[in-house]
């Protein structure tokens, strides 16, 4: 099916595609005539470019140039790329390299990709054993995947290609952080956290030969990027995405469904579903504030105990009850250190607690080894009592 065929479809898509470009004066204009075939609507990002770039941009009509003074990076150009392209009404953007390594040939299958999944992010899958494949750039991309995978829970087979599939209207609202090649990664990392489908699809690449090649990743350089960037991303994915995702399953869940497959329905034992409990009692006592979930799922994992009870009981301290259990703790840690005593609840504040913090820190520990002993406890005689049965289904 030829370029025109689809130009409707796109069209109708109201979809753009994005060229961003820095020093590819030997191909820009071949690859702005490929796409052409396709799309009514251009948008070429002339990132700083010191060439002849700029000139022969100025002799092409009907495509929409937008300049860097000076070089950004490639995530600034593609930023730049979805504001021009969000600004005209485009709910998709199509961003191909302009070195000619892409083949518009594979545009066909990113159209028919968005048709059948719409407002998914689609990255172009690369067969990283073609001919001429720079071995860095295999590297690079396992890497990445790796890193994508603990980072979202997501395998993906190519992380890395700019050949991709925006979905606007998604990414609508978000900001990135980062300008250079690393915004690929942050992309479609914050785009999995947002809850939008990630996708690859097969696409054709070319690589010239060594001595031919145009190429700006540089290595040291943005391989460290990378890397800090993944180092960034993975303790957020610990401390905001997993515990937001776990969260987010159990409100959606029925109570009643979650506690029969989670508490009745488990094949632990009642010993250790008793710990669970009382992993999670204790986590949402002890001063870890923001971060009880997280503390109770890692200890549970440590432990092998039940980690999705250990962290709905984690949530034990909810907003209200928080002022009495900081006044015991505070009270509980005064009498074992012996200093004054709180007066009441009223007294304890944001701006006095901090002279008071060992008191509270002692006595927040005391109290959560005591409310769990006692979850444990209680929990333990109410599964004996009902006659639970591990990885039975009963009814409650």
């Amino acid at each position: 099916m030829q370029g025109t065929d689809y130009r409707a479809r796109i069209t109708g898509l109201k979809c753009a595609v994005a060229i961003p470009t820095y020093n590819n004066a030997g191909t820009i204009a071949g690859v702005i005539e490929a796409v052409r075939l396709f799309f009514p609507f251009i948008i070429v990002v002339n990132d700083g470019s010191t060439d002849a770039t700029a000139d022969i941009l100025s002799g092409i009509e009907g495509i929409n140039v937008v300049t860097h003074p000076v070089n950004r990076g490639k995530g600034a150009a593609i930023k730049s790329a979805i504001a021009a392209a969000s600004n005209a009404g485009m709910n998709y953007l199509i961003s191909i390299d302009s070195d000619g390594q892409h083949s518009a040939r594979n545009i066909p299958s990113f159209i028919e990709a968005i048709e059948n999944n719409p407002d998914c992010f689609i990255i172009g899958a690369r067969n990283l054993r073609s001919a001429n494949m720079p071995g860095k750039n295999t590297f690079a991309n396992k890497f990445s995947n790796f890193w994508f995978k603990i980072e979202t829970g997501i395998s993906l087979s190519d992380t890395q290609c700019g050949f991709r599939a925006y979905p606007l209207n998604r990414l609508k609202g978000m900001k990135f952080l980062t300008n250079g090649y690393e915004f690929e990664v942050e992309s479609i990392v914050r785009a999995a956290w947002k809850g939008i489908g990630v996708m690859n699809i097969p696409i054709d690449v070319k690589y010239e030969p060594a001595g031919k090649r145009v190429s700006h990743f540089k290595p040291f350089r943005d391989f460290t990027r990378i890397s800090i960037l993944n180092a960034v991303l993975t303790i957020c994915a610990l401390i905001y995405f997993y515990p937001k995702r776990l969260i987010q399953r159990c409100m959606r869940a029925d109570l009643k469904e979650t506690m029969k497959v989670h508490v009745l329905g488990s094949r632990d034992s009642n010993l250790k579903m008793s710990a669970s409990i009382a992993v999670g009692i204790f986590c949402s006592i002890i001063p870890v504030w923001g971060y009880q979930l997280v503390t109770a799922v890692a200890i549970a994992w440590l432990l092998k105990l039940n980690k999705v009870v250990a962290g709905i009981f984690s949530a034990a301290s909810i907003p209200p009850a928080i002022p009495f259990i900081v006044y015991g703790c505070v009270l509980v840690g005064a009498a074992v250190t012996g200093e004054p005593l709180p007066e009441s609840v009223a007294s304890i504040r944001l701006e006095n607690i901090g002279s008071g913090i060992l008191q509270y820190i002692i006595g927040s520990f005391i109290v959560a080894s005591a409310a769990a002993l006692l979850a444990f406890g209680i929990s333990y005689c109410l599964m004996y009592v009902c006659k639970r049965n591990p990885g039975g289904s009963q009814d409650i």
